[in-house]
C-alpha cells in the first residue's frame, strides 16, 4: 500500500471524528448565534450613543445665551430651558440633566432630580477629566416618560435598557459641568441583535452547509477511491495468489515430471502419478488407463482421490479417445457419458487422451470432487499438462523396457538371450542357496537343423527356430525363463521345480515340438525334433557353469543315442566320464528320457 493510500485511508477513517467536530461546531454556532451578537451590539451602540451624545451636548450648548454663566451660576435663562424641555420630543433622548463641576444637578428634564448628586467615582475620574463615560442598565419601563415616540410598542411588564452618557462641558479647557443623557436602548439592541443572529445563523449555516458539502464530497471520494483501492489491492491479491498457485503447480510438475523420469517401471511411475495428482489436483477424483499390447483394450492401472477403475475398458467407450481429444463433460448445453463413467451421477468430468509421440498410449478420467466443481473446471489446462508429463513418463518407461528387451532377447525368437540368461541364472543359484529350492536347466538342440537350412534355405531354418522358440515360451510359465543362445540352441531355467517335473517339463517341450507343423511357402517342412539335457542344482553343480556344463553333456548324449529325446545328467562325479547309460526303446522306437 502507497502512502497516497494510506493516507486517503486513514482521512477515511477520521470521517466519523469528522462529522463529530461537525457537530460541535453546529452546537458552537448555535451558541454563538445566541451569545455573540450581545456584546457587539453593546460595543456598537456604545460607541454610537458617544458620537450621538456629543452631538446632543453641541446642541444644548450652542443654544445656550451663555453656556460657561449658566453651568458656574447653576441657573439657566428662561428661553434656555424652554430650549431644553422640547429636546427629548425631538430626539431619542427621553431625559437628561445637568451638572456642576462638583457634581450636583441645577437643572433636568424632571423637576424632581433638581438638588441630587453625583457622586459615584467615575464622575471624578472620568467625567471631571474631560472624558464621556458610558453605562447601560436596565430599568423598569415606568421610568420612561410618557411621550409617544419613546414609548411606541414598549410593554410596561418588561425591563427597558437604558443608556445613560455622561459628557463632559469643557470652557477653554476647563470642567465647568457635565451633561447626562437618557435614552431608550431597549428596540435598537434588540433589533440589531436580531439582525446579527440573523447573519450569523446565515454565516453558519452558509458555512457548515459548506463544510458538510466539502466532507460529503471528500467522503464519497475517499469512498470511491477505497473501493478502488480495495478491488485493486484484491485484483493484485488475486493476481499474486494466482501467480503463487502458477508457482507451485509448476514446481509440482517439475517433481512430478523427475520422479516420474526416475521410475523403472509403469508400476512404480503409476503410484507416482496417484501420489502426485492427489496434491496437483485436489479438487479431482481420477484414474488412469492405459492400452495393453494387443491394442484392442486399455488397461485400468491407478485411481486417487477416491476415484476408481475398471480392469479393462474399450476405446469406444470413451468420447475423448473416439473424438481424439479432451471431452468434458458438463461444458455444452447437451453432453453424452462416456460409457465407461457409468454409472454417472451428473458431476463434470475430462476424459484426456494421453498421447506420446503422436500415438495415443492411454486415458486420464477426472471427475469433480463433489461440492468443488467449479475449482474443478478451472483445472483443465493444468490437468492437460499434467497428461503431457504422464504421456512422456509412459512413453520414456516404454522406450527403456524396449531398448532393455533388445538387449536381453533374441531379435529372431522373442526369447531372452544368453546374457539374460547367464545373469538369471545366477541370481536363481543365489536364491536357492538361501531358500533350499530346487533348480533344473534344460539345455535343448533342434535335430537335423542344418539340413533345414541346406534343403530349404535359411528363411525356412528361421521360420522352424520361430516355431521352437514358441512352443518353448509356451510351456514355460511363471518364473521358468525361455532363452534362445544361439543358432538352433536354447535353454530353460525351471527354478522352483523338483527334479522329476523338470524331467516331465522336458518331456512335455520335446512332444509339443514334434507336434508342431511348419508350414514354408505352399508346403509344409519335414518334422521337426529336438534333443535335450537336463541337469539339476546342486546335484550337478553350485555355480552357473557347472549346470551349463551337465546340461549340454546330456544333450549329448541324447543326439548320439539317436536324437529326439530327453537325457538327465549323471551325478557330478561322472560327468565328462564314459558316455551315460540310455533307457531302453519301446518297441515303437519312439524317443525315451535317459538317465547317465
Amino acid at each position: 500500500m502507497t502512502n497516497d493510500e494510506a493516507h486517503r485511508k486513514a482521512q477515511l477513517y477520521k470521517l466519523p471524528g469528522i462529522m463529530a467536530l461537525l457537530l460541535l461546531l453546529s452546537v458552537g454556532a448555535i451558541a454563538a448565534i445566541y451569545r455573540l451578537p450581545t456584546p457587539i451590539v453593546n460595543y456598537t451602540l456604545e460607541a454610537d450613543l458617544r458620537q450621538q451624545a456629543e452631538l446632543w451636548k453641541r446642541r444644548v450648548v450652542l443654544h445656550m445665551a451663555d453656556t460657561e454663566a449658566s453651568f458656574d451660576a447653576r441657573a439657566l435663562e428662561p428661553s434656555d430651558e424652554d430650549f431644553l424641555m422640547l429636546l427629548p420630543e425631538a430626539s431619542d433622548v427621553y431625559r437628561f440633566k445637568l451638572f456642576d463641576a462638583d457634581g450636583r444637578i441645577f437643572w433636568s428634564s424632571r423637576k424632581n432630580d433638581i438638588g441630587g448628586a453625583n457622586d459615584e467615582p467615575y464622575f471624578d475620574a472620568i467625567v471631571a477629566q474631560g472624558q464621556t463615560h458610558f453605562k447601560q442598565v436596565q430599568k423598569p419601563s415606568s421610568e420612561i416618560d410618557d411621550l409617544l415616540l419613546h414609548v411606541e410598542n414598549v410593554d410596561h411588564s418588561q425591563l427597558r435598557e437604558v443608556a445613560e452618557v455622561y459628557t463632559p462641558v469643557m470652557i477653554d479647557g476647563r470642567f465647568v459641568g457635565a451633561i447626562e443623557f437618557y435614552t431608550d436602548v431597549t428596540e435598537t439592541m434588540y433589533n440589531s441583535i436580531t439582525r446579527i443572529r440573523y447573519l450569523l445563523a446565515t454565516f453558519f449555516g452558509i458555512a457548515i452547509t459548506s463544510l458538510g458539502i466539502v466532507l460529503l464530497v471528500i467522503y464519497r471520494a475517499n469512498k470511491s477511491q477505497m473501493r478502488a483501492m480495495q478491488k485493486r489491492n484484491a485484483k493484485e491479491r488475486s493476481m499474486m495468489d494466482e501467480q503463487l498457485r502458477l508457482a507451485r503447480e509448476v514446481r509440482l510438475l517439475g517433481e512430478l515430471n523427475e520422479w516420474l523420469q526416475s521410475s523403472r517401471s509403469l508400476e512404480e511411475l503409476f503410484n507416482m502419478v496417484a501420489r502426485f495428482m492427489t496434491h496437483i489436483l485436489p479438487d479431482a477424483e481420477g484414474s488412469i488407463y492405459v492400452y495393453s499390447n494387443s491394442r484392442d483394450v486399455l488397461d485400468g492401472c491407478a485411481s486417487w482421490n477416491g476415484g476408481t477403475h475398471k480392469e479393462h475398458i474399450h476405446p469406444e467407450e470413451c468420447w475423448g479417445l473416439r473424438r481424439g481429444r479432451t471431452y468434458e463433460y458438463g461444458a455444452s448445453e447437451i453432453d453424452f457419458v462416456c460409457e465407461h463413467a457409468e454409472p454417472h451421477d451428473g458431476r463434470p468430468y475430462f476424459s484426456i487422451p494421453i498421447l506420446a509421440h503422436g500415438e495415443t498410449v492411454g486415458l486420464m478420467h477426472l471427475c469433480a470432487v463433489p461440492d468443488k466443481c467449479e475449482g474443478f473446471r478451472e483445472s483443465k489446462k493444468l490437468a492437460q499438462m499434467c497428461a503431457e508429463q504422464i504421456s512422456m513418463a509412459i512413453a520414456n518407461v516404454r522406450m527403456r523396457d524396449q531398448l532393455h528387451d533388445q538387449s536381453v532377447r533374441d531379435p529372431l525368437t522373442g526369447l531372452f538371450n544368453r546374457r539374460h540368461m547367464t545373469e538369471t541364472l545366477r541370481k536363481s543359484i543365489a536364491q536357492s542357496q538361501k531358500t533350499g529350492d530346487p533348480l533344473s536347466v534344460i539345455a535343448i538342440d533342434v535335430d537335423h537343423f542344418k539340413k533345414f537350412n541346406d534343403t530349404h534355405g535359411h528363411d525356412a531354418g528361421d521360420m522352424v527356430l520361430r516355431a521352437v522358440g514358441s512352443v518353448l515360451e509356451q510351456v514355460c510359465d511363471g518364473e521358468q525363463v525361455a532363452c534362445r543362445i544361439g543358432g538352433e540352441e536354447f535353454t530353460a531355467l525351471l527354478p522352483g521345480t523338483s527334479n522329476s517335473d523338470a524331467l516331465k517339463r522336458a518331456e512335455e517341450l520335446r512332444q509339443a515340438v514334434e507336434a508342431v507343423v511348419v508350414r514354408y511357402g505352399d508346403k509344409n517342412l519335414p518334422r521337426v525334433t529336438i534333443s535335450a539335457g537336463v541337469s539339476h542344482y546342486p546335484a550337478h553343480g553350485t555355480m552357473p557353469q557347472d549346470l551349463m556344463r551337465a546340461a549340454d553333456d546330456a544333450l549329448y548324449v541324447a543326439k548320439g543315442k539317436g536324437r529326439n529325446q530327453v537325457v538327465c545328467a549323471a551325478n557330478s562325479a561322472l560327468i565328462g566320464q564314459a558316455a551315460p547309460e540310455t533307457l531302453p526303446d519301446d518297441d515303437n522306437a519312439s524317443p525315451q528320457i535317459a538317465a547317465e
